[in-house]
């Protein structure tokens, strides 16, 4: 398997006038897939809103909250945390006429909430709080919240109302961590808590500052509409989908980041250029005229993979089926030809599965329990390196999961965290002449039809010179007989010009008309 190192990092960008599409390859592979709606609101994990309260639930220790879905939005009580009061204090205070940063850090933190307490004793129906969004809403749901709210930055990740400066523990030297967290308490403003992150290692202290600042300026600029308007509203949302994917991802690997619109380029290069200035070159602006989707085989990827069916390597595949609450995946070896080790043929096979089905996880972003059904092996060895080697694979991705060892009958149990719902795109397309009816027009009957549709155009559009496209057997039909082919008899009867182009692509029966310019008619 490729090292982190070897793996060539490509983001590709497709700005079209309603939304953002954004893909990942890795090696020139698609890895993963994403969308961002231009038009219309959407509720995306890490937006920060201003909400109100509508229904208690002391059953359930939780409450529902409006933050201008259609679905209420749901809060737990163990998800208000410990410091809720100063938050809830701070809403209450604010007002236009009022410095909000002298009543900010005038609040004091404490005391923490009970962590056995009761939510109808914190929260009351019409009651404002400060929300954040963190679990998109899937299906019947509205989304999930917390009220520990976060800002989230390449290097530090700012908490208002705490205390602590945590650091991640995959920074192993003492020194550093020692520097990095006299350095963030240093500069950190009352009531201010922070996590230190990993790619902060190693970093100066003049980027940490200034992205410390920004994130603080952004934290603050809410003030006013929290201030001004005690309704229900969105306080500021988390920076865009390509933005945040460069945030978390962005290392040495990366080679380019390609866009085909000049704002979103000129966007992104001032995003990197204050994250890591010294990648700021790998951004492209892509002017062909071929759609850059097309260009770098997004689109073909996009196609092989969606279906139901995935094919792998030598004739083996995969089977995916989706459900509300479980995803299955069933490896077949297909046509795979057979070795004279069927067990090391089958541990291949089940090896190449692993790395698919990793693979396809972060593309659909596929959550809840997964199911994989791998083809049975007799080796005990195998069945843990198959484990072991799906749990290397799955390191790499972003999202919270835990993998299981193979059960006796070859089943693999994977739980993936799913905080927006799985991307789902339809490969199938409508058959040109059934119109996915799964039934076409008698083939006895197709001159008949054809002719009546010249004779609308010719009588009453006007149009006399035409180009007929069809299937090179519909073709020979419509064509044969020197004298008496049906398409002498159209020329004669309708006093008009018709080529006839053969086209390898099209079905049995199908058929178009263009004009003289090549626009095509409507059927």
């Amino acid at each position: 398997m490729e090292s982190e190192k070897e793996l060539l990092k490509d983001l590709i960008v497709d700005v079209s006038s309603t939304e953002v599409r954004i893909a990942l390859q890795e090696n020139h592979r698609l890895i993963e897939l994403n969308t961002e709606s231009i038009s219309g609101r959407s509720f995306t994990v890490g937006d920060v809103y201003l909400g109100k309260v509508k229904k208690v639930m002391p059953a359930l220790n939780a409450a529902f909250v409006d933050i201008g879905d259609e679905k209420e939005a749901f809060v737990h009580y163990l998800d208000l945390g410990l410091y809720f009061n100063a938050f809830d204090e701070f809403v209450r205070k604010t007002n236009p006429n009022t410095d909000n940063a002298s009543i900010y850090s005038d609040i004091k933190i404490g005391p923490i909430l009970e962590k056995e307490g009761r939510i109808e004793n914190v929260l009351k129906k019409d009651q404002m709080m400060i929300v954040q969004i963190v679990k998109e809403p899937i299906s019947t749901k509205g989304s999930r919240l917390t009220a520990e709210i976060s800002l989230a930055g390449r290097n530090i990740v700012l908490l208002p109302f705490a205390e602590k400066v945590s650091i991640s523990q995959k920074i192993s030297s003492r020194e550093e961590k020692r520097r990095l967290e006299t350095l963030v308490k240093s500069i950190l403003p009352k009531n201010y808590g922070a996590i230190i992150r990993t790619a902060a290692e190693g970093k100066n202290a003049a980027v940490l500052v200034s992205e410390l600042k920004n994130l603080i300026a952004k934290w603050e600029g809410s003030w006013t509409r929290i201030a001004k308007s005690k309704g229900v509203q969105q306080l500021f949302t988390e920076y865009s989908k390509t933005t945040t994917i460069l945030r978390d991802l962005l290392n040495d690997s990366f080679s380019n980041v390609y866009v085909n619109d000049e704002k979103e380029y000129h966007d992104i290069r001032k995003y990197i250029a204050q994250i890591s200035p010294e990648q700021e070159k790998i951004v492209k602006l892509y002017n062909d005229k071929t759609p850059i989707f097309d260009h770098f085989e997004v689109t073909r990827q996009i196609k092989s993979s969606f279906g139901k069916v995935v094919p792998l390597k030598q004739g083996a595949y995969l089977v995916i089926e989706s459900t509300e609450a479980l995803n299955v995946v069933d490896v077949n070896s297909g046509i795979r030809a057979k070795t004279s080790e069927q067990e090391e043929n089958t541990y291949e096979v089940n090896r190449y599965a692993a790395e698919e089905i990793a693979r396809q996880l972060r593309l659909r972003d596929m959550g809840g329990i997964v199911i994989v059904d791998f083809i049975d092996m007799e080796s005990v060895e195998h069945r843990n390196e198959l484990y072991k080697y799906m749990c290397e694979l799955m390191s790499k991705d972003r999202a919270k999961h835990n993998v299981l060892p193979l059960t006796k009958f070859g089943l693999m149990q994977i739980t993936r965290h799913r905080v927006r719902p799985a991307t789902e795109i339809n490969t199938m397309e409508t058959c040109p002449v059934c119109h996915g009816t799964g039934k076409i027009t008698s083939s006895l009957i197709i001159d008949e039809q054809i002719e009546r549709r010249l004779s609308y155009y010719v009588n009453d559009k006007g149009i006399k010179v035409f180009t007929l496209k069809v299937s090179p057997i519909l073709g020979a039909y419509l064509s044969r007989g020197l004298i008496n082919s049906y398409l002498g008899k159209w020329k004669r009867k309708y006093k008009c010009k018709i080529s006839l182009v053969e086209d390898n692509d099209f079905s049995v029966l199908q058929n178009e008309f263009y004009n003289e310019k090549g626009d095509k008619l409507d059927s």
